[in-house]
């Protein structure tokens, strides 16, 4: 009797925490700073407002199901781009268009209040986030307008160096690309210029991203901002060393700041024996991925196809879920529960943390948060809260 009464009770236990953590979920405001789906939209062709489950991790739908209130969709193009402003704007044009469409269930805005109506309204609240400076062309005049288009923050590199800014790619490899991985100032971090960026961003109320930049840019933005900067899609380089992550001490300056770091699923981001892994992988499939690049299909486009062509060989490249949760803890416990958030990077990574296999499993994160123990008021900070509050802060009310 007493065995039976002991498993009703932890059955019990177990319903209310699974009723509890979706209940939290739900009232919470999620909040994603990194989704590249336009890029999906660029390459592809494919169409945000319909149904692409197994295509992609992200449809209009879907978000809804995963109750993401708040989205950053991230405006991408990589160094070789000959027209990275107006490739920016196609990109913009393309969200605008299933925004029209779609009035009822996704909105554009332009600042936090505007956000909190939206999110009240129980629509999806879209916002852009500019990933690689080089897309303003060393204009303050197009940056500008970039910020009436929407663009609320502005990662200041991607992978390859700015003139006025040098990425963590560069900073860190034996073979930088053009440029040599110094600044046009023959330095690493940010010129005078690259100064006169972040304090223009300052000034519109556009948040600084510093994720993908190198350390010295880093520590050059850190003196030179006047508002609370973010890392939108980066991690823990304590727990995986990888040079898109962060360390220890860039970590206690962004929460110093006032700032957040937004977590990244990427597997080879989160789970230090990844990336040796994939390289095995990729090694292993080099002739096909060759053909594919020499028939003209972008790199990238050609490692993704064998991703989907050989479905076993990169499920097993996937890291534990848990591994995202140690990320977001070690921030906790590093700097406090103000200063992190979530930065997916979905559909710019080919590779994220099993069982989070798109935007619909978005509550498992909650649901684990729940178990730990945290608070709803903490879990609300963790999901969204955290970056509005920077986001706020950098607007000029």
């Amino acid at each position: 009797m007493k065995t039976k009464l002991l498993l009703f009770l932890s059955i019990a236990t177990l319903q209310l925490s699974a009723q509890n953590y979706q209940k939290i979920h739900n009232k919470a405001i999620l909040v994603d700073t990194h989704n590249d789906f336009l890029m999906q939209t660029m390459e592809k062709n494919f169409v945000f407002d319909t149904n692409l489950k197994g295509k992609t991790h992200s449809d209009l739908n879907r978000m809804k199901e995963g109750d993401v209130d708040v989205q950053f969709f991230s405006v991408f193009s990589d160094g070789d781009q000959s027209n990275p402003y107006a490739f920016a704007n196609r990109q913009i044009d393309s969200l605008d268009a299933v925004i029209k469409r779609n009035p009822n269930k996704i909105v554009k805005v332009f600042n936090s209040k505007e956000l909190l109506k939206v999110v009240k309204q129980k629509k999806i609240a879209s916002l852009m986030g500019l990933e690689g400076g080089h897309q303003f062309e060393n204009d303050l005049g197009k940056l500008e307008a970039l910020y009436n288009r929407g663009v609320r923050y502005i990662t200041l590199t991607w992978n390859n160096s700015t003139p006025w800014a040098t990425s963590a790619s560069d900073e860190s490899s034996p073979n930088p690309s053009k440029g040599g991985g110094l600044n046009s100032e023959g330095k690493k971090g940010l010129t005078a210029f690259g100064k006169q960026v972040v304090q223009k961003m300052n000034s519109l109320g556009m948040m600084v991203d510093i994720s993908h930049v190198g350390e010295q840019t880093f520590y050059d933005v850190i003196t030179t901002t006047t508002k609370p900067i973010i890392a939108s899609h980066s991690s823990v380089y304590t727990l995986c060393p990888h040079k898109r992550n962060l360390k220890d001490d860039q970590i206690k300056a962004i929460a110093k700041n006032g700032g957040v770091i937004q977590i990244n699923f990427n597997s080879g981001f989160i789970d230090p024996s990844v990336d040796k892994r994939e390289s095995a992988f990729l090694e292993k499939h080099k002739v096909e991925i060759d053909s594919l690049k020499k028939s003209g299909v972008h790199p990238f486009l050609a490692e993704a196809a064998m991703y989907q062509r050989y479905t076993d060989e990169s499920e097993a490249l996937r890291a534990p879920f848990d591994f995202v949760i140690q990320h977001i803890e070690y921030v906790i416990k590093l700097v406090g529960v103000d200063y992190v958030g979530i930065g997916s990077d979905f559909d710019g990574i080919l590779l994220p943390p099993k069982q989070l296999d798109d935007v619909t499993d978005y509550p498992l994160i909650t649901k684990v948060l729940v178990e730990k123990g945290y608070s709803e008021k903490d879990i609300d900070k963790i999901l969204g809260g955290n970056l509005l509050r920077v986001l706020k802060a950098n607007e000029n009310n």
